[in-house]
């Protein structure tokens, strides 16, 4: 139905933004790694993807067409939703994602929320050959957002990604604890991931 839009961002947070086109504002619902290619950019061109249930019609943008190639094959997989396939995509970045199915690291995926070890290998097995013919090389580097609002921004994609305060909390207590230098909000938004999984 929709391939991209191309607009203004009239809102932007790790989970979604809102891209102004023509007078219409369209809600997109983004991974981590869109976001922090998108970084303070105006204007941007997403790649989307349409997602239809009975009673709900969800837009799902990516920077890269790379990156929807690999959630569409994501969301293939029996038992993998959409909001699983962007956790996955948030958790790992896409080139990181086609390295463990194609090196079979069922413990990879097994650090997501929401995937155990019979999904991961159903993920492995469904696939594999299919990822091998991807040309999904993709460089996740990014300066990220500085400033006392990293915080804020991770808790709020964290709770729409289905966790509760109280566990953020907790993690981000550990985190902070540990003295490590956090850059930026995927930064922050990664390895609580990390951490939640446990």
């Amino acid at each position: 139905m929709y391939d991209f839009i191309k607009g203004k961002i009239a809102f932007k947070s790790p989970t979604y933004v809102v891209i102004e086109n023509q007078g219409v504002g369209y809600h997109l619902n983004i991974s981590v790694h869109t976001f922090s290619k998108i970084n303070d950019a105006m204007e941007v061109k997403l790649y989307t993807h349409l997602n239809v249930k009975e009673d709900d019609l969800s837009l799902f943008g990516f920077f890269e067409e790379a990156e929807r190639t690999l959630f569409r094959l994501l969301v293939s997989v029996s038992g993998i939703g959409p909001n699983t396939g962007r956790v996955i995509l948030s958790s790992l970045s896409p080139s990181e994602t086609k390295a463990a199915i194609l090196h079979e690291d069922v413990l990879a995926f097994k650090k997501v929320k929401g995937v155990g070890p019979k999904t991961a290998q159903r993920i492995i097995l469904d696939l594999k050959d299919k990822v091998a013919k991807t040309d999904i090389e993709i460089n996740v580097k990014s300066d990220g957002i500085q400033g006392n609002t990293i915080g804020d921004e991770a808790l709020s994609a964290l709770l729409a990604l289905g966790f509760n305060k109280k566990q953020v909390t907790q993690v981000f207590n550990k985190i902070y604890s540990a003295n490590l230098e956090i850059k930026n909000v995927e930064q922050l938004i990664k390895i609580s991931l990390k951490e939640l999984s446990n």
